[in-house]
């Protein structure tokens, strides 16, 4: 069996390769242009025979394919996934999120790719009209990466309207080791340094979940045959200003907590209906949805970054 994982080696895609190494995959190709990824992440297995990196864009058509050729499943995670990044670079986050998805598809299709999965995200659904939010929500994307992940979507729909096995889960806010520029590695990294935790708004109710829930049910999905997106997250709402204290708790800071207005591009409250993931998927979600974040303090403790 051969698995591709775009983005493989990014935050989510490494801890998927880890998963995939241990669950005994053949051969894993991760293809990584390097622009968030970090060799890093995924350097402990460069010596498996079992897997091959391929640093490439998945804009690059011709190399994309090359690369696909002989896979089962592709797992797509490439994308520009930070919202600000995003909103400050429209032109990549369009030609990646939207060109790259369409590259992935069309090329897993012609090539004859058993899956493709599609990480996209709750920023589809922009401002929730109600909460929880299940699938079902009309799309209202507030900023580029939203509607970018929409548009992906609306491919891959034709592509399985054609026949083609495409699975799409929509994650909430994904945390985590090896995480870099969101907020809780930098409020995490900021508070272990003794310096301030900036805080935009200070009104935000955040969905997050924890990176092992994300990979097992990317794994789960990639052997099922379904379309349907599934909303992947605790189901719980966070208050920026408590996971800020926490932070502040679990580290011992004497970091303060400053309040700047609010970003425009940024959604500010959201909880995913995950009784889908429960139902199709068999994943139940933590009783505390930051349970992780203890055992995160100490990663970023003994991997400092700069």
């Amino acid at each position: 069996m051969k698995a591709v994982i775009t983005g493989g080696a990014g935050f989510i895609g490494s801890h998927l390769l880890d998963r995939l190494i241990r669950d005994g995959w053949e051969h894993v190709v991760v293809v990584d242009n390097l622009f968030r990824g970090r060799m890093v992440n995924i350097n402990a297995h460069l010596s498996d025979t079992a897997v091959t990196f391929a640093q490439a864009d998945i804009r690059d058509e011709a190399t994309l394919r090359s690369i696909i050729a002989g896979a089962d499943v592709v797992f797509h995670l490439a994308a520009q996934s930070n919202v600000i990044g995003a909103v400050t670079d429209i032109d990549y986050s369009f030609s990646t999120n939207v060109v790259g998805t369409f590259n992935v598809l069309k090329a897993a299709r012609d090539l004859g790719a058993r899956r493709v999965v599609f990480t996209s995200s709750r920023e589809v659904y922009g401002e929730a009209q109600y909460l929880p939010v299940d699938e079902g929500h009309p799309f209202n994307a507030k900023n580029s990466y939203g509607a970018s992940k929409g548009a992906g979507e609306m491919y891959c729909r034709v592509f399985n309207n054609q026949g083609m096995g495409v699975s799409v889960v929509r994650l909430s806010n994904a945390y985590g080791p090896r995480d870099v520029d969101r907020v809780i590695p930098i409020w995490l990294t900021r508070a272990l340094k003794g310096e301030d935790l900036i805080v935009y708004g200070g009104q935000q109710l955040i969905d997050f979940v924890w990176v092992d829930a994300i990979v097992e049910a990317l794994t789960r999905v990639a052997g099922m045959d379904v379309m349907d997106p599934v909303n992947i997250g605790s189901g719980q709402g966070t208050s920026i200003l408590d996971l800020a204290q926490r932070i502040l708790s679990l580290t011992n800071s004497g970091s303060k907590i400053v309040v700047h207005p609010a970003r425009s591009a940024e959604v500010a409250k959201f909880t995913a209906d995950v009784r889908r993931m429960q139902e199709r998927l068999g994943l139940q979600p933590p009783a505390d949805a930051l349970f992780g974040l203890p055992q995160l303090v100490e990663w970023y403790r003994s991997n400092p970054t700069p």
